[in-house]
């Protein structure tokens, strides 16, 4: 089974609300955006039901690169993660 495309997940859901794709995509474009800055604002946006996204630090490292086995420096840096709601979990799973 393939993935749902954005055009689809469009589709579905105006067939589900009632709305105009268009608006369903303002909506997406919307609340992306607003993830977005609350998270790196904040530090993390939470969609119930869903989740949350989370800023994490990580702490520099050391790796091998594959090619060469050469052991590498891996600076610190600042990721973005999505930690699954148990809502989300227990529906799936």
């Amino acid at each position: 089974m393939a993935k749902m495309t954005k055009s689809q997940l469009l589709t579905t859901l105006s067939e589900k609300t009632g709305l105009s794709k268009k608006d369903v995509a303002g909506v997406l474009d919307a609340l992306s955006a607003l993830a977005y800055k609350e998270v790196k604002k904040v530090g993390e946006f939470v969609l119930p039901g869903f989740g949350k996204m989370v800023k994490a630090k990580r702490k520099a490292r050391t790796g091998v690169n594959p090619a060469t086995g050469e052991k590498i420096k891996i600076a610190a840096k600042t990721v973005v993660k999505f930690r699954l709601a148990k809502a989300a979990k227990d529906a799936v799973l």
